[in-house]
């Protein structure tokens, strides 16, 4: 697949590396020469010095014969501009990243399809989707919804009171006979090595496990993992940006009471006046006793996105310290995430991650519909609609020549999910969600196109 990504910053050079490790075609524009210098000498990829949205430019590097255009500039303007220019030009697709949440919310009243942006990703509007629902399912360290909740990904490190440890997937199975969850993916304590469960496979106390269940089975999942659903009402924010902004504004709409607390004085100001609902403090979140002041202890949930990766990390520790229930850290730096479970923080997130898991499903091949990877784990989850000439289709899962290193999760018909086990039948239509390790995604695409 060839592609253009103009922008070369965090988001443009995190979804550059990705892709190159996929051998994919692509070309990285950006006006920072030493941005540019930097992929050049660490990824196989071209690089072009200049101005996306100068014609010139685009023509230069190709963009009559591209097959997706990324704009990922800093600046929501230049990215709709070479969208624009760049499907005028010949690209077969386009995606623009913006900040303005507005533009996605009206995205079809605006018409941004008719002059040329067949996608908008927001990073800031997927970090905040994110942590509202981390704190609706607070038990669990990770989570993704397919569907509208039809299937529900959830991630948990397993203690000693897990009912399962030391049993294997069968016999687990056995403690619910009606089976509404699946474990799709292990790391065991200490390892960097992600297993995908099999029947034999055997759980074991500190595994990282992830589990799909359909609409109800997460409550099977707390009283089998041996997690206590908290009741989440109370929720400070340390950093009113763009997803501070839009967090807040969220949890303020569904009844929660949030504290947001902003160091700039004049950005403290207007906040208070966007967000009537929430209690905005103009104060530096690193101080302690203003936490301290502002009643910490009597949060349910800390959720810190400054622009500071580190000061994210303490100021959640600190809030752990207080016995605060569930926090939440932005970080741009993504070797932390391998951190979060050792030094005490519940859940890393990463804009990087979010906007690269969201745009990765229009390099897949097939008819992907959603795609998420699984945090500190080397697997994927990919969503395929099964069209009539899949080689899948109207075969039994136990039938389908599935490598060893996938399993089908679970699949969505008619908008309800179903934990499908052997002899459930694939057919046309269905969403059919798909946990597999890099090395296998090729094969199991194959399967689906």
């Amino acid at each position: 697949m060839k592609i253009i990504i103009a922008g070369a910053g965090e988001v443009g050079f995190h979804l550059a590396k990705l892709l190159s490790y996929e051998s994919q075609d692509i070309t990285l524009i950006d006006t920072n020469k030493e941005s540019l210098a930097y992929a050049d000498t660490h990824l196989d990829i071209r690089t072009i010095k200049g101005d996306a949205t100068s014609i010139a430019i685009l023509q230069d590097s190709r963009v009559e014969n591209v097959d997706l255009v990324i704009a990922v500039t800093a600046s929501e303007t230049t990215n709709i501009t070479v969208c624009v220019l760049a499907k005028q030009l010949g690209a077969a697709r386009t995606i623009a990243r913006i900040s303005n949440t507005e533009f996605i919310e009206h995205k079809e009243l605006a018409g941004f399809s008719k002059f040329g942006i067949d996608e908008l990703i927001s990073p800031e509007s997927l970090a905040a989707s994110e942590i509202e629902l981390l704190l609706n399912q607070s038990g669990f360290s990770d989570s993704y919804e397919f569907e509208e909740g039809a299937l529900t990904m959830v991630g948990t490190t397993l203690s000693r009171t897990a009912s399962f440890v030391g049993k294997s997937v069968k016999e687990a199975a056995t403690i619910f006979p009606e089976l509404h969850f699946m474990p799709i993916a292990i790391q065991r304590l200490g390892t960097q090595y992600t297993l995908i469960p099999r029947g034999d496979t055997v759980f074991k106390e500190g595994d990282q496990v992830y589990f799909m269940t359909i609409q109800g089975g997460v409550e099977e999942l707390y009283k089998l993992t041996g997690k206590v659903r908290q009741n989440i009402k109370n929720v400070m924010i340390l950093g009113g940006s763009n997803i501070g902004f839009k967090t807040c504004r969220d949890l303020c709409s569904h009844k929660f009471n949030v504290k947001l607390v902003e160091r700039d004085k004049d950005k403290a100001i207007d906040l208070a006046d966007i967000l009537p609902k929430a209690l905005v403090i103009n104060g530096d979140g690193r101080n302690v006793e203003l936490l301290e002041e502002e009643n910490i202890q009597d949060m349910d949930a800390f959720i810190s996105v400054t622009g500071d990766s580190e000061t994210n990390i303490m100021s959640c520790l600190v809030a752990k310290s207080r016995g605060v229930k569930k926090t939440i850290a932005l970080v741009e730096n993504m070797d932390y995430f391998q951190l979060s479970q050792s030094i005490g923080i519940d859940t890393l997130i990463n804009k990087k991650l979010l906007a690269a898991n969201n745009i990765f499903r229009y390099i897949r091949k097939g008819e992907v519909v959603a795609m998420t990877k699984l945090n500190n784990m080397n697997a994927e989850l990919l969503e395929f609609i099964v069209k009539p000439t899949s080689e899948a289709e109207g075969k039994k899962i136990k039938d389908i020549d599935f490598p060893r290193s996938a399993t089908i999760a679970g699949v969505v018909r008619n908008g309800a999910g179903i934990i499908a086990l052997g002899d459930f039948k694939v057919t046309a239509g269905d969403r059919v969600v798909v946990c597999c390790l890099p090395r296998s995604i090729k094969q199991v695409e194959k399967m689906f196109v």
